[in-house]
């Protein structure tokens, strides 16, 4: 039983101890543990099953421009209307996430961190192919939907306008912007893939937090703004080069950067900072079991 010297709360039974011991939150090494082995199996997939993954996750993720122009044409104009009609940036997150599609800012964490835990040539090399192939199959995916949105009889004019104003103001940001928000915005999915292994529960509530927050920052994110953006190309707005130059090679590097070189190595180095990493804690009790990604 506990005493007043040990600092602990007087009078616990066992059982109520065993709660308390089951409620605790999770280490840190815990999470790192867990999306460290989701990432490792990721890593293992093959070409295939990432690209038919990815090139999913790019069609739904057009969603979130769909969701974005259809509210901001049936609101009526003004900022806090904006306020509202930036949920619909959401709607392509919570899809791709729930349904377990490749999203290639997940996998600047997810991905990276065995590379990290095991800095080898072959593990650099599979992160190298996930990612490539991931990033090629969201922005087909990205573009082909825009594509479709604008050709086909599917909106109305206003609407088909709304589409317009939201990819002109994306490159409303110049190169430098690009980046910078880009590394926000990667921060930010980093952030949310971190959390939600210990708040599973409250996973739909993390999506749409950390989401709606890069909508409201206007912060800039590779591959819903690649619908967003392609959508003027298509458009005879905008031309492939600024396409490539201005936004998606400035928001890539950001993206990158802010999910891998921020995130992840300050995550990776404060789990080695307290010493060897958890061999078992991914079974703890204590956290749902992590589940692969539909093959």
């Amino acid at each position: 039983m506990a005493t007043p010297e040990d600092g602990k709360t007087p009078n616990l039974s066992q059982e109520e101890q065993q709660d308390v011991d089951k409620n605790q939150p999770p280490r840190a090494a815990v999470l790192h543990e867990i999306i460290r082995t989701q990432g490792d199996q990721e890593l293992e997939r093959n070409v295939a099953a990432l690209w038919w993954s990815a090139l999913a996750a790019g069609l739904t993720m057009g969603l979130s421009l769909m969701a974005m122009g259809l509210l901001n044409s049936r609101l009526p104009e003004g900022e806090a209307f904006k306020v509202i009609a930036s949920f619909g940036y959401c709607a392509g997150f919570l899809a791709v996430i729930l349904a377990r599609q490749q999203l290639f800012t997940e996998n600047t964490l997810t991905a990276v961190l065995p590379v990290m835990s095991k800095p080898t040539l072959n593990n650099a090399g599979r992160l190298l192919r996930l990612w490539s192939v991931v990033l090629v199959g969201n922005l087909c995916g990205t573009l082909l939907v825009a594509y479709v949105m604008l050709h086909l009889p599917i909106f109305d004019t206003k609407t088909d306008m709304a589409f317009l104003e939201i990819g002109r103001k994306v490159m409303e940001n110049n190169p430098g912007q690009m980046f910078a928000k880009g590394i926000i915005s990667g921060w930010m999915i980093a952030t949310m893939v971190w959390m939600i292994p210990s708040m599973e529960s409250a996973k739909i509530w993390i999506i749409i937090m950390i989401t709606y927050l890069m909508a409201l920052g206007d912060f800039t994110h590779i591959v819903v703004g690649s619908a967003e953006v392609s959508y003027l190309v298509f458009a005879g707005e905008l031309s492939w080069h600024d396409f490539w130059l201005v936004f998606a090679g400035p928001t890539l590097a950001g993206n990158i950067i802010g999910g891998s070189f921020i995130f992840a190595l300050i995550s990776h180095a404060q789990i080695r900072s307290e010493g060897s990493l958890p061999g078992k804690t991914a079974a703890d009790p204590r956290h749902p079991q992590q589940v692969d990604k539909d093959q």
